[in-house]
């Protein structure tokens, strides 16, 4: 009868139990509560995302990572940086690896159905980079020839739409596409402007025709849930005011992409 009594009462316990909902999950609070940011960045998008001589990642998502930080933690330095490539950072964010993106991601309609986003911290367009012995002027010049693209990006959709004839090859990294340029394996990269910028500043061989193609809006990017409802407020809020208070054109300015 003891038995009884007792499994009776185990399975009170168990049904009061079953009405309970857990916890909601929320972004915001588990970087509080770990105190630490966890950031998907590029490392080879300069002046964004990259490798300074001592290996640091350094640029003006770096710099626009640790002010989200400071904002919320109130310490800059309480925030880590996952390398992430334009064909895997989707996959980072979503697995849980990293809180956000801050990896020169542009909005669009077809992200926006899979992906939330902050406001626009940067305006950026597409380019092409060719080198200094390239006779082309405009886009349509490249009908039949060769370019780049790098995988992840809008460059291909843009590249589509604009001329059919054009044969894309993809790379992962801005790096190798730039190496293969270099290396005679297609007539121009199409990238945004301010990453090609990066190459060009730094070699004199190779220049970014003047005319843009498309806006792209940079945007923090977070998980298409629930969860993130929070924390894309309040990034939202503390991007609104790094505007209003002129601390992000000083960061352009820094990193020379005013």
């Amino acid at each position: 009868m003891k038995k009884l009594i007792l499994a009776l009462l185990f399975l009170c316990l168990i049904c009061c139990g079953c009405g309970k909902k857990a916890p909601a999950k929320d972004d915001l609070n588990a970087i509080i509560q770990r105190d630490k940011l966890i950031v998907g960045i590029r490392n080879d998008a300069p002046p964004f995302g990259f490798k300074d001589k001592d290996g640091f990642t350094v640029g003006y998502d770096a710099d626009l990572a640790k002010l989200i930080a400071k904002a919320i933690l109130g310490d800059e330095k309480k925030v880590e940086f996952v390398p992430v490539t334009a064909s895997n950072r989707i996959l980072k964010l979503n697995s849980g690896e990293v809180d956000c993106l801050i990896a020169t991601m542009s909005i669009t309609a077809q992200r926006q159905q899979i992906l939330n986003f902050s406001s626009p911290y940067y305006m950026a367009g597409q380019a092409i980079l060719v080198k200094n012995s390239s006779k082309a002027t405009s886009l349509h010049d490249f009908s039949g020839k060769k370019l780049i693209i790098v995988f992840g990006s809008t460059s291909e959709r843009n590249l589509r739409s604009n001329v059919p004839e054009v044969t894309i090859i993809g790379y992962k990294t801005y790096q190798e596409a730039y190496n293969a340029l270099k290396a005679g394996k297609a007539d121009g990269i199409v990238a945004d402007d301010t990453i090609l910028l990066g190459f060009s500043t730094n070699d004199k061989s190779v220049k970014i025709l003047p005319k843009r193609y498309s806006k792209e809006p940079y945007a923090v990017v977070f998980r298409k849930d629930e969860a993130s409802s929070n924390f894309n407020s309040k990034v939202d809020y503390i991007i609104e005011n790094l505007q209003s208070s002129g601390k992000l054109n000083r960061l352009q300015e820094k990193w020379k992409i005013k």
